[in-house]
């Protein structure tokens, strides 16, 4: 009897941790999250005539990035004015760059945005060691609950010896 509710057990923690590893990966790939890459370098451009544009009130680029620490964003100025992300002051027709060594939410002032702020968010690089302790975080509990529920609902019945009528 412990034998057969030992293995049932057991199964339904194996059960829950798959269930759990495949709801994650199915989650994350829906989210379109980038961040389970190595660090590299995102180039941002900055075309011709954003001044005008921006003096419209219009943005020609996104308000904001989302980057894994380690990378490098490379700005490349095509405008013919001098525009400023954060630190950066990158001259017409230059580059300048910047690297993120920590994780955080930035907003940096910047010339190329009718919202004078440009939003940075900088994320740990997702790793497969982490992605593997989340689906043993929510496996094992959903594991061991399928385990308790089927043995309520799945009881277990004890062979029972035939009597003798005797």
């Amino acid at each position: 009897m412990r034998k057969a509710i030992l293995l049932r057990m057991l199964l339904c923690l194996a059960i829950g941790i798959l269930l759990a590893a495949g709801g994650s990966e199915l989650a994350f790939r829906l989210q379109g999250n980038t961040s389970s890459r190595g660090p590299q370098t995102i180039e941002l451009v900055i075309p011709a005539g954003t001044t005008v544009i921006v003096a419209q009130g219009e943005s020609v680029l996104p308000a904001s990035q989302n980057f894994v620490v380690g990378d490098t964003l490379l700005v490349h100025n095509q405008d013919s004015v001098t525009h400023t992300l954060g630190p950066l002051v990158i001259p017409s027709g230059s580059s300048a760059s910047m690297k993120f060594d920590q994780a955080g939410n930035l907003d940096y002032t910047c010339s190329f945005q009718p919202s004078q702020y440009y939003g940075i968010d900088i994320q740990p690089a997702l790793s497969l060691a982490t992605r593997l302790e989340a689906s043993l975080v929510a496996g094992i509990p959903l594991g061991i609950m399928l385990g308790v529920y089927s043995l309520v609902v799945f009881q277990l019945n004890p062979k029972r010896k035939p009597t003798n009528p005797d």
